[in-house]
């Protein structure tokens, strides 16, 4: 142990929670005085809904591993302080310490930066040095910005790489080597411990035992920084092969899981570009530029979370049901393909982007109830939680966001393309295990006869369909964006049927609209859709052909056991004739 009579430097942990790529650690390894590492937890400083069950209990054990490595490999510990005010916890530590500068690096939600420069200039003023890093991002959001190309495009992650290209005058850079050594105060301040902080906290029974809903996650993933980098590796090494052409496989690992550790900091998006370049996997690498783009589109309208970009689209019709919202939830909606990623994500905090589109289709465009229900959902449920993605994501997903994907997943056909032979249905819907391929993405069509060999019980043991027309549904969808489009032509382009955003600064902005939300306002009594925007994935005509045989042997042999047994309920009741 190592102790140094300089004033000590506070290094205030957020969502930074490694020692390799830290530049705040780094720049506190370099003032050569004593450091103290201290995380302050405020819930309700971090915004509504910014911190949910999953989230919460995914930072203990990371706050644990990390609190473990900085004694393993420093002699220091973490200063844990549950906080009331921020600024008021950080200023005591200074007091406490007689700490002459505080480092951190940055969180970029509208609400925590202002907090952070609100306490940042309280600090200088009573002459303590504050400095704030960027490591969160690739691109922090006051680094871009559209002087050169224009707005037009806003939304697009390839205009936003462009304004990227244009505007940013430093280059990422390479990842730095963690401190050699972080030096301890002679006299550390006061320590809650970990567990008061209550971010893992499971409910009890009235009983008083535990209901252990996080049983599968700590099961499933290594929280700590190495697990980071084990993931990355597991993927690089093998997934990313199968990333460009089929990173949707959900009964593959042809996905990273490294969101989870991204969102926390335990590694830096600039460790994960530098590993992956060179592997030709451009699709992969976009996703990084994605990941920017949320956070500079918040702190253009920071209101996304709760509001519509398409500001038209405030008044659109939403389903109220509450039973289709908690079928949804919990993985009972009918269709196997939406309840399996329903179903993983309740047990495990997590899903690949291929599903998270599938059931975010079906919410919004079968079930029609709002894209806030699943923003809200995903923000508790989800281990990777972050408001600037979700809310991005949720809006483009839900019409009313800058970016209208020109995509619809159908809850069946997108099966065929991600889990065409039912693998990863059976895992997280254990009672279509026995189920054969061509019927384990509906089992609504499957004979009755091989439905009770496989023990599924529709009704029963597995839940009838909440809805049965698809196709009725989506046309209802359609008819809800064209009504509000007609009720609100100021918002509405007359020349290229786009619509119209209002800027803070008062224009009009022509954005990206679906091809078939144009069609369908300018022919509102057509019957054709000759833009739709739902997949079809890849039909099988052999898999459609074996459906209708099986149904064809299961009729003609229920015709002929029918009639057997009404032969012998004859010969029994002594009134068969021999014709």
């Amino acid at each position: 142990m190592r102790h140094i009579s300089n004033k000590p430097v506070i290094y205030w942990l957020r969502r930074d929670l490694r020692l390799h790529d830290n530049p705040a650690l780094v720049a506190a390894h370099e003032t050569n005085s004593p450091v103290i590492l201290a995380f302050l937890w405020n819930e309700t400083e971090e915004g509504p809904l910014a911190a949910g069950g999953a989230t919460k209990y995914w930072l203990h054990f990371a706050l644990r591993e990390l609190d473990n490595a900085v004694q393993r490999e420093y002699s220091n510990r973490i200063v844990f302080r549950k906080a009331a005010d921020s600024q008021k916890e950080i200023l005591s530590l200074v007091s406490e310490t007689g700490a002459g500068s505080v480092v951190m690096n940055n969180l970029y939600e509208p609400c925590l930066k202002a907090r952070d420069d609100k306490i940042s200039a309280s600090l200088q003023l009573k002459g303590v040095e504050v400095k704030r890093f960027d490591s969160y991002l690739l691109h922090a959001p006051d680094s871009v910005n559209t002087e050169s190309i224009g707005m037009r495009g806003i939304g697009s992650v390839t205009h936003f790489m462009e304004c990227c290209r244009q505007s940013s005058k430093d280059s990422i850079g390479f990842p730095v080597d963690k401190p050699s050594v972080l030096p301890t105060s002679v006299s550390m301040p006061h320590s809650q411990s970990l567990g008061e902080l209550d971010l893992a906290r499971l409910p009890q029974r009235r009983d008083g035992t535990i209901i252990d809903w996080a049983k599968v996650i700590r099961e499933s993933w290594d929280f700590s920084e190495d697990g980071a980098w084990n993931a990355l590796d597991l993927f690089v090494n093998g997934g990313i092969r199968n990333y460009e052409k089929e990173s949707g496989r959900s009964d593959m690992p042809n996905t990273s899981r490294i969101s989870p550790y991204l969102h926390f900091g335990q590694v830096s998006p600039r460790s994960v570009l530098r590993h992956a370049q060179g592997l030709r996997s451009p699709k992969f690498l976009r996703k990084l530029a994605w990941r920017d783009l949320s956070y500079w589109l918040l702190s253009k309208f920071p209101e996304i979370p709760s509001k519509p970009m398409r500001v038209h689209y405030q008044k659109q019709r939403w389903s109220q049901s509450k039973a289709h919202l908690k079928a949804w939830q919990k993985g009972n909606t009918g269709y196997p393909l939406v309840d399996a990623a329903m179903r993983q994500l309740w047990l495990t905090g997590w899903m690949n982007n291929y599903m998270r589109h599938v059931v975010a289709s079906f919410l919004i465009s079968y079930l029609h109830l709002h894209w806030e229900h699943g923003y809200a959902w995903f923000q508790d449920t989800l281990l990777d939680a972050d408001v600037a993605i979700n809310a991005m994501m949720w809006q483009n997903g839900g019409m009313s966001g800058l970016d209208q994907w020109n995509f619809v997943m159908h809850p069946v056909d997108a099966a065929l393309t991600c889990d065409p032979k039912g693998d990863y249905v059976r895992q997280w819907c254990p009672e279509f295990s026995a189920l054969p391929d061509d019927f384990v993405h509906k089992p609504w069509k499957c004979p009755p006869s091989i439905l009770r060999r496989a023990g599924v019980e529709i009704g029963k043991n597995y839940p009838h369909r909440i809805i049965t027309d698809l196709e009725e549904a989506r046309e209802q969808s359609l008819r809800d964006v064209v009504t509000i489009r007609l009720a609100n032509p100021q918002f509405v382009d007359p020349h290229t049927g786009n619509d119209l955003v209002p800027l803070p600064s008062g224009l009009l902005l022509p954005v990206i609209t679906r091809k078939e939300f144009k069609y369908k306002t300018a022919h509102p009594q057509a019957k054709d859709n000759p833009h739709t925007a739902v997949l079809r994935g890849y039909r099988s005509r052999k898999r459609d052909e074996a459906i209708a045989f099986a149904n064809q042997v299961d009729f003609t042999a229920s015709t002929v056991n029918e009639c057997a047994l009404r032969h012998k309920r004859y010969e029994e009741s002594g009134r068969f004739v021999d014709l």
